[in-house]
């Protein structure tokens, strides 16, 4: 048992520390959030909260320049 538990543990060490250890990650991450921001903007559209969102800033950018 004894012996397999310090495999294992090797085997982690070696993949958290090791040369290989995010190879390719940054990618993944990197391609997850933009599926995530084009799913924001996609759901924005489709509802039509984006009329809604630029007239809210509309709204505030004037009333703090006071036009």
């Amino acid at each position: 048992m004894t012996t397999r538990l310090s495999r294992w543990a090797g085997r982690v060490t070696t993949r958290t520390r090791g040369r290989n250890r995010d190879a390719g990650a940054g990618f993944v991450e990197y391609a997850g959030l933009l599926i995530i921001i084009a799913g924001i903007f996609t759901l924005i559209d489709q509802i039509g909260l984006d009329g809604m969102i630029s007239g809210a800033i509309r709204t505030a950018v004037t009333s703090v320049i006071g036009g």
